[in-house]
């Protein structure tokens, strides 16, 4: 096993969530490594955008559109990937959503839609994965995107820390299930991250003094510093790691 560098070159991945922010960060920072990546996102044409950004590395990447709380669109991606690129090999589970309000305004479709995403989304995508990790039989990556707020309680965030330390369970469980077919099942587990899709409330200082407060390492993190620990649990490294959470949050859940 050669640990001179991170190397994925002959691997596959898939990104879902993988046209923007960190999803597209983490995608192009695989292909960077040598991985071909299937960019899987709701919208086609930011999917394809960002595949072309892969292939620009000399990579092979595809984009697919897909409804991550949808079985069937699931399982077609799943097929898809495989035929296209060959085989599955690392699997990020990215895609998620966020709805922000308080406890007693949050109605039952505003639950239903990030639990749906964040939480059975996760499930559908690791269960389709895990199934042709096991048919291919050389074992697998995988890594599912959690946040500090799995375990961490913030005022009007009720859904999405239920969604997030969902996530974190089902990825121990996970781990247990697959360890004798050689799949390593690990999640990231990230605090506020700078991205353009966070610009925006960035811009309300009382907010941002607020997360800067809560952080030791006061500051925000950058796409690069998750990205560059998934290549790490995605490669031989870590080929030791299974059902852990690593924490990316300059500090926070060390309070």
């Amino acid at each position: 096993m050669d640990f001179s560098q991170i190397d994925l070159s002959g691997k596959t991945a898939i990104v879902t969530g993988g046209s923007k922010g960190i999803g597209y960060c983490m995608a192009l920072g695989l292909a960077k490594l040598g991985a071909d990546v299937a960019i899987v996102s709701r919208n086609l044409q930011e999917g394809k955008a960002a595949a072309a950004d892969i292939e620009a590395l000399g990579r092979r990447a595809i984009a697919i559109s897909c409804d991550v709380t949808s079985k069937a669109s699931v399982e077609a991606m799943v097929q898809e990937t495989a035929q296209s690129l060959g085989k599955v090999d690392i699997l990020i589970n990215n895609a998620g959503m966020n709805i922000r309000k308080p406890m007693m305004e949050l109605e039952e479709n505003d639950f239903d839609a990030v639990i749906n995403t964040n939480l059975k989304g996760v499930f559908l995508v690791g269960q389709a994965v895990g199934r042709q990790m096991i048919a291919q039989g050389h074992g697998g990556k995988i890594v599912n995107v959690a946040s500090i707020m799995g375990g961490v309680a913030i005022p009007m965030l009720n859904s999405y820390c239920a969604s997030k330390g969902g996530v974190i369970q089902m990825t121990k469980v996970w781990a247990l299930e697959w360890a004798d077919h050689h799949i390593n099942v690990n999640a990231i587990a990230p605090a506020y991250i700078r991205t353009p899709m966070t610009e925006g409330w960035l811009n309300d200082k009382e907010r941002l003094n607020w997360i800067l407060s809560m952080t030791p390492m006061k500051r925000l993190g950058e796409p690069q510093e998750v990205a560059g620990p998934v290549a790490f649990l995605v490669s031989d490294w870590a080929a030791y790691i299974t059902g852990a959470t690593l924490y990316i949050d300059g500090g926070w859940t060390s309070r």
